[in-house]
């Protein structure tokens, strides 16, 4: 029952994230360039769930995203789904501990994400390379995602570790007694 609760929470945030990311951050553009939040959402599941829930929560989410604001189905969706899995790869390798640590995983996956919809967007729609607008794009990007997990990360973290204990539980003490 709680992990549908979490779920049913989970998918409310995406909800807000969308509505934020297509209306109110349109207005706070920076050479227009937003933030994509649901690079940090995706990153936040796939951290404190588990690496299917951030699979399928990165792919089910980009997918979303490519029949609304897309020019290709499943661009997005592929990244995402990428992004769940590294998130979960992260989880096991370092500590959520520290917003040093969050931030740069948020760079990593940003700069992962951005390089990998540009590249399958070259391949699937065989756009032009512009190395230095996308290098420039690509910057503002991750300051603007940076800036965004340094306001969030206590909100962040306190409901990140309420979604751990619901799904990975303490269940390696289990094991042993």
């Amino acid at each position: 029952m709680k992990k549908l609760t979490i779920n049913i929470c989970l998918i409310l945030t995406a909800f807000i994230i969308y509505f934020l990311q297509s209306n109110f951050f349109n207005w706070f553009t920076i050479s227009r360039v937003m933030p994509n939040l649901f690079v940090i959402f995706i990153l936040f599941i796939g951290l404190f769930s588990n690496r299917i829930t951030g699979i399928v929560y990165g792919v089910v989410i980009g997918g979303i995203l490519d029949l609304t604001i897309g020019t290709q189905i499943g661009i997005n969706a592929v990244g995402l789904g990428v992004i769940g899995f590294l998130a979960a790869t992260f989880d096991k390798n370092f500590s959520k501990d520290s917003r040093a640590t969050i931030m740069f995983m948020v760079l990593g996956t940003t700069f992962i994400f951005e390089i990998l919809v540009y590249i399958l967007n070259y391949v699937v729609l065989s756009t032009n390379i512009e190395i230095i607008n996308f290098i420039k794009i690509l910057a503002i990007e991750i300051i603007y995602n940076l800036i965004i997990v340094i306001i969030l990360y206590p909100l962040i973290q306190k409901f990140g570790y309420s979604i751990e204990n619901e799904y990975k539980g303490n269940k390696i003490l289990t094991r042993y007694f």
